[in-house]
């Protein structure tokens, strides 16, 4: 609990970050437009064409593994930008979007790279549904989560360094063995305080529709569609504050120095080796 605290403290931290950076929310907008417009670019032809209709022959899986690496390619690409962006920032700087697209286009080929590894794996975890035991099931949703926690680093790192994304993936398990519990705590509080405040923003509008629907049905629909905008803003901030939490990471432990604004007693004891 104690360094779950730590943890919950670094978080608003990095929404200081997201205050005083707050195009960085740009980012996921881009990354949620392309990602639609790739779903799209597959979507319509495999459903027009019917091409699934004769299951999984060799053809479809090519394209499946189009789709992921597309998918993969656009939200590294963007994720990229946002910590290029919010490593520019914890540095001292000013950065903008320009400066974060910048810091992905000079890496493109390294996201590339990694792009394709994700989609393998991503389709060797997916796997076929059919017939998958409870056993089967759970091994595949660990070996996912490994993957997740492995992979932590590697965006930084790829954009920090001159190397592939094999030798990226290696470093940023070597880097994670030094913060590894803290990392997952930090995880935690992530997806824990968000998860609330997505559950509470949900309950609260479902009861605001339901009390504008017995005003009128035209105010139910005007307070759905706000209530839906708030929806994609909690999601936006998670996304950015996500990367964030990444950059201010990957810098202590590398550098060992606290960003400005972070303290470094409070970094040298969430982020420790844990020998």
């Amino acid at each position: 609990m104690e360094r779950f605290g730590r943890s919950w403290d670094l978080l608003k931290a990095c929404f200081a970050v997201l205050r005083d950076d707050k195009e960085l929310l740009l980012f996921p907008v881009m990354s949620a437009i392309a990602s639609l417009l790739v779903l799209a670019a597959f979507a319509l032809p495999i459903f027009f064409a019917r091409l699934f209709d004769n299951g999984l022959v060799p053809f479809n899986l090519i394209v499946g593994f189009l789709f992921y690496l597309c998918q993969s390619l656009v939200i590294f690409y963007f994720n990229a930008g946002l910590v290029g962006a919010a490593m520019i920032r914890l540095e001292g700087g000013n950065p903008t979007v320009s400066d974060g697209l910048r810091v992905a286009n000079a890496h493109i080929m390294p996201i590339l790279g990694y792009a394709a590894i994700a989609a393998t794996v991503g389709l060797l975890l997916r796997g076929r549904n059919r017939r998958r035991s409870g056993l089967e099931n759970t091994v595949r949703k660990m070996a996912g989560l490994a993957w997740q926690v492995a992979t932590t680093l590697v965006i930084p790192l790829l954009i920090s360094r001159k190397i592939g994304p094999l030798d990226a993936i290696a470093e940023s398990t070597r880097l994670l063995k030094k913060t590894w519990g803290e990392n997952l705590i930090g995880a935690a509080g992530i997806w824990i305080g968000f998860r609330a405040a997505t559950f509470f923003y949900i309950a609260f509008s479902i009861a605001l529709i339901f009390g504008a629907l017995q005003i009128s049905p035209q105010l139910a629909i005007a307070a759905g569609v706000l209530c839906f905008i708030g929806l994609l803003l909690i999601i936006l901030i998670k996304t950015a504050i996500s990367a964030i939490y990444t950059a201010v990471l990957y810098r202590y432990a590398v550098a060992g120095s606290a960003p400005e604004g972070f303290d470094s007693e409070q970094l040298q004891l969430a982020f420790g080796t844990n020998g």
